[in-house]
């Protein structure tokens, strides 16, 4: 009809390709606007961004499409233009050097971006995903972590089987549960979860034990309530409490669906195999454990977590072990899954042994990334997030704080891509002095995508009493292994005739 006006706003970009369809389908002229709202960073949370871009680390490390890191740069200006320039930038690896020129390429294109804020970071850490492509590939084990490797957590909601959700009835035998999944939403905003969703999940049952204890302790009041005052006080806190109790219950439910799984022998074997890995037993040799799986044709991501795994913890299989693996794989899940095996060689997730030296262990030693003693109840140190592993991203975060990357030259030359430190001037009377005390904010920007397990790990390190650094997680992606690996996947589409 005449009287109507149409606009079309693309989201995040504008693309030529689209706007050609709708010319050849006749309507381009149809709309009178034609925007597009670049919506870089995300939040997801008091502490977290995400650019949500789920093929940025097959685009940059395969394709050689640098589009998303484009983006990242576009959004760290924004960034700077709401919360002042930040002083500092330190980076390692290739992509991390490329947004770092973006950056300052923007920043001496537009002059008049200089603004007079005070700055709210001290410093900017980029780092590539693939100077560290062990941690995505091992097996969460914080609270939140194992919700997103079991039932995958997309944009802070979870889907999850709906019978240990459905209200238990007197009598009623459980006749009609619900069919559909209970759909949660999982952030800071909720107490509880705030307090669980980093730990060591061998140390969520103590937690929630004690906070049921509590509860049922505030409902017992009521009793004890006998003027008039008390009652109205009670009454007020009833919602509080009410929202308290359902909480847990939610809670509850969502442990012990984990825990069946936690407990399963096979979850248990999967585990040994991943930490003899990353503790450097037996990398070289092909894996009994991996060979059983294959034969009991087990879902084929596992296969290739394992695989990749063990072959990022001996700086690449020996010739013969990997072409034995590849053979075993496409033996069983079909020869069209050639083209998978490519992409994850190429991405240097599973590679041939190349120099004959394996780099792992110097690196495991130097960084202390293993750690045989560890207190998963009350840590001290962020190995708990993998129950003896020190996620490799984090460490070198912790090691910038203090004492500084020069004191780890040596292994960092083992890490891919370039490490660089640039330096952002500030407006005059905008320097910042520091009270005594006071933190210094670091933002950690993961190129790549990023696990909940090293983001479990960064919070820990802006709590310890003496970190002296509270840190932000920006990312391009939320990744966990198996979503990390089904992006690198070849998706085969069946011939159209």
């Amino acid at each position: 009809s005449p009287q109507r006006d149409f606009h079309i706003l693309f989201v995040p970009r504008r693309s030529l390709l689209c706007e050609q369809w709708l010319k050849e389908q006749g309507v381009l002229g149809s709309f009178i606007h034609r925007e597009q709202y670049s919506l870089d960073l995300i939040p997801f949370d008091g502490d977290l961004l995400s650019m949500e871009s789920e093929s940025a680390f097959k685009e940059c490390y395969l394709e050689s499409d640098q589009t998303s890191l484009y983006h990242a740069a576009k959004g760290l200006m924004t960034l700077q233009a709401l919360y002042g320039t930040i002083p500092q930038i330190f980076g390692k690896g290739d992509c991390a050097r490329h947004v770092a020129n973006m950056m300052i390429r923007m920043k001496r294109e537009f002059p008049g971006s200089q603004n007079s804020i005070f700055p709210v970071f001290d410093t900017l850490l980029l780092l590539d995903r693939n100077v560290d492509l062990l941690t995505p590939l091992a097996t969460q084990l914080t609270y939140e972590g194992l919700i997103d490797e079991i039932y995958g957590i997309q944009n802070t909601y979870v889907k999850l089987p709906p019978e240990k959700f459905a209200p238990k009835k007197q009598g009623e035998g459980g006749k009609d549960l619900p069919t559909e999944p209970k759909k949660l939403q999982l952030n800071s905003a909720e107490e509880l979860y705030a307090e669980i969703r980093d730990k060591n999940f061998n140390a969520v049952g103590s937690v929630l034990s004690k906070k049921a204890k509590i509860i049922s302790a505030a409902f017992e009041e009521r009793h004890h309530a006998k003027t008039v005052g008390e009652i109205k006080q009670f009454v007020s806190q009833l919602p509080h409490m009410q929202a308290a109790r359902s909480s847990l219950a939610n809670h509850t439910s969502i442990a012990e669906l984990i825990k069946d799984i936690t407990t399963s022998e096979d979850f248990f074997d999967n585990l040994t195999v991943e930490q003899e890995f990353m503790s450097g037993i037996d990398t070289d040799k092909v894996n009994n454990y991996i060979e059983d799986c294959i034969a009991q044709k087990h879902p084929l991501i596992k296969i290739l977590r394992l695989v990749c795994l063990q072959s990022v913890c001996n700086s690449g299989l020996k010739q013969k072990v990997l072409d034995h693996y590849k053979r075993e794989i496409l033996q069983t899940y079909g020869y069209e899954h050639i083209l998978t095996l490519n992409n994850l060689e190429k991405a240097g997730l599973l590679k041939p042994q190349t120099s004959g030296r394996n780099n792992y262990p110097t690196i495991r030693k130097t960084l202390r990334l293993w750690m045989d003693d560890v207190n998963e109840q009350n840590p001290n140190d962020i190995s708990y997030v993998y129950s003896g592993y020190a996620p490799l991203s984090v460490r070198l975060a912790q090691l910038l704080a203090r004492p500084g990357w020069r004191s780890i030259e040596e292994v960092l030359k083992m890490l891919p891509g370039p490490h660089f430190e640039e330096r952002q001037q500030l407006p005059t009377g905008l320097q910042k002095k520091r009270q005594h005390g006071e933190n210094r904010v670091t933002l950690v920007f993961f190129l790549g995508g990023v696990t909940y397990a090293e983001i479990a790990a960064l919070r820990f390190l802006s709590q310890m009493e003496d970190g002296g650094t509270e840190y932000i997680i920006a990312t391009t992606k939320l990744i966990n292994g198996t979503t990390w690996i089904k992006s690198l996947m070849e998706k085969l589409e069946p011939a159209p005739f």
